[in-house]
């Protein structure tokens, strides 16, 4: 009987793996594997209720920016009201300078016009008085006289026509 090395390694792993049986490698191999099957397991359900934490996360974190946006138009109208306001405001307070700048410049215009008048009449008056002194003093030939003296009275009178209209 010839043995080839081919025979002797088949003895050989042979013994080896009824060596192993009888140390109890297949039960130590079984306990690796449904340690590592436990460990996989575990890490699933801690994925899932770390994925289960996300979810509910990204939801509160979804609301909270649906709230602020709501809050952040509300703002914007809020101040766009708030800025009408403040340009009705101005708009108004602007008219009312207006109306009371045009209500002086015309309140200074009839004191002018009421001055020139007063200043027309007192020149006429002081005309007229002028005209009467030099016609009593002249006796009856101040005929001449007293027709100058009416029109200077007349020229005197006629600026005052265009003040006070």
């Amino acid at each position: 009987m010839h043995f080839d090395a081919e025979f002797y390694v088949a003895v050989g792993f042979t013994i080896f793996v009824l060596v192993l049986l009888w140390v109890g490698a297949h039960s130590k191999f079984a306990a690796l594997i449904d340690a590592r099957i436990n460990r996989i397991k575990s890490e699933l359900a801690e994925a899932e209720r770390l994925r289960s934490e996300a979810e509910t996360l990204l939801a509160s974190f979804e609301k909270k920016r649906e709230e602020a946006e709501a809050e952040a138009k509300a703002i914007v109208a809020a101040a766009k009201e708030e800025a009408e306001l403040i340009a009705a405001e101005g708009k108004r307070r602007i008219e009312e300078f207006t109306a009371r700048s045009v209500k002086q410049v015309e309140q200074k215009i009839a004191q002018a016009e009421a001055q020139a008048a007063a200043e027309v009449r007192a020149a006429a008056a002081d005309a007229a008085v002028k005209v009467a002194e030099r016609v009593l003093a002249s006796g009856a030939a101040g005929k001449d006289f007293v027709m100058a003296g009416i029109n200077d009275v007349k020229s005197l009178a006629e600026p005052a026509r265009y003040v006070s209209n």
